[in-house]
């Protein structure tokens, strides 16, 4: 199964607009760089495009499209700049993830206004009390890309044994009103993301806005008897964890573009033209190869997923393991590259106004998620494929 198919014009009309978007991105990269923040107006205009819709439910003005376009709009804003492509995975998968929350919460949230965004911090770092109709929750969350633009946070948290229910991730809706973000966001790279702390000191979250993170039932998704998309039965993991190594794709793409741009027309100080240097040709081979295997893989583990979940079944631990990890190593595999163009930049390439440099750094710095661990993830999977019970309990 190659994961080829036909895109509805609604998908085809998205990533074209995302591609038409592409050049206001990277006038924009270096400002949002240095103001550790994307710039109000290119969030406005991507709500004005419907891009953050892609995800959402029909019942509240989405499009409920595949995920293999989703991931095409990403990978295409990646290559105007990959700070805006990172904020639009996280934040444009939380419709998703909303929808199968209960219905009160999804009214909670686009009741008003569906044009509503959420971001999050899944560290399980939740102080969380069991009372009356819910819970109590404190504690400071790292890393919420996009924050500053969001009226709602999803927070990780352990939630405690209940009934029959083990101890297990669970992740609170919360409104502004009950959280500050603590801007702490200086860093090597995706400085654009502005992924600041999140601080809850003692609020309230009623039970509907909680959900048992990697539960796939029914009773703990009770929003898919109304979004019954077999879009919103893929596992939860296998859907976030591509939606924070998928902007890497694009950006590789990115810096290929911008490395031909660069060495067609580059003679270096001692007359040698870089489009002739053997290395250089290699580099860009090499580079681009690595894009389309990598899309490859990506569409075909999606078709796989959708197949599943359309026959209303999910898949195993050998595939969620395999398919987790090589979205994990998505990043490492693109840093590596970014840093082989970048070497054959020679010395010019160095300065922080190449697009190149800056795709570098977000490259590593992409690299740091904890989901992108792909040493991790290759040994849970390794262990599991040579008889050992699974180690990872988020997979």
């Amino acid at each position: 199964m190659t994961g080829m198919r036909e895109k509805t014009p609604q998908e085809i009309e998205l990533i074209e607009r995302a591609r038409n978007l592409v050049p206001t991105l990277k006038a924009r990269a270096a400002q949002a760089e240095r103001d550790f923040k994307v710039p109000v107006e290119t969030i406005a205009q991507m709500q004005e495009l419907g891009l953050f819709r892609a995800l959402q439910p029909k019942a509240f003005g989405g499009y409920e499209i595949d995920l293999r376009a989703f991931f095409e709009i990403q990978m295409t804003l990646a290559e105007g700049c990959m700070s805006t492509a990172w904020i639009y995975g996280v934040i444009g998968v939380h419709p998703w993830q909303l929808a199968r929350y209960p219905i009160e919460a999804q009214r909670d949230v686009w009741g008003q206004d569906s044009s509503t965004l959420i971001s999050s911090t899944y560290m399980p770092v939740a102080k969380v009390t069991p009372v009356e109709g819910g819970y109590r929750i404190s504690g400071r969350w790292g890393f919420s890309s996009g924050s500053e633009h969001c009226e709602w946070c999803l927070l990780g948290g352990i939630l405690p044994p209940a009934d029959d229910m083990p101890a297990e991730h669970g992740t609170f809706l919360l409104p502004k009103s009950d959280y500050r973000i603590e801007h702490n966001w200086d860093v090597l790279g995706l400085r654009g993301t502005g992924s600041h702390d999140i601080v809850v000191e003692d609020a309230f979250v009623p039970a509907h806005r909680v959900q048992r993170t990697n539960n796939w039932t029914i009773e703990a998704t009770p929003g898919r008897l109304i979004n019954s998309n077999p879009i919103y039965a893929i596992p939860f993991a296998q859907v976030f964890a591509r939606a924070v190594s998928t902007s890497a794709i694009g950006a590789l793409q990115g810096a290929i573009n911008e490395y031909c741009a660069n060495a067609a027309q580059h003679i270096g100080k001692h007359g040698a033209k870089t489009a002739e240097d053997p290395m250089a040709q290699t580099a860009v081979a090499d580079a681009l190869n690595t894009v389309d295997s990598l899309k490859l893989v990506l569409m075909r583990n999606y078709a796989q997923l959708m197949k599943l979940a359309e026959a209303g079944e999910y898949p195993d631990v050998e595939m969620r393991l395999q398919y987790r990890y090589q979205s994990s190593y998505v990043t490492n595999i693109c840093a590596e590259k970014a840093s082989e163009l970048l070497r054959n930049m020679a010395a010019s390439g160095l300065y922080n106004s190449n697009p190149v440099a800056r795709i570098f750094r977000d490259l590593h710095q992409a690299r740091g998620h904890i989901a992108n661990n792909y040493m991790a993830y290759g040994r849970s999977y390794g262990a599991v494929k040579l008889g050992l019970p699974n180690p990872d309990p988020f997979v």
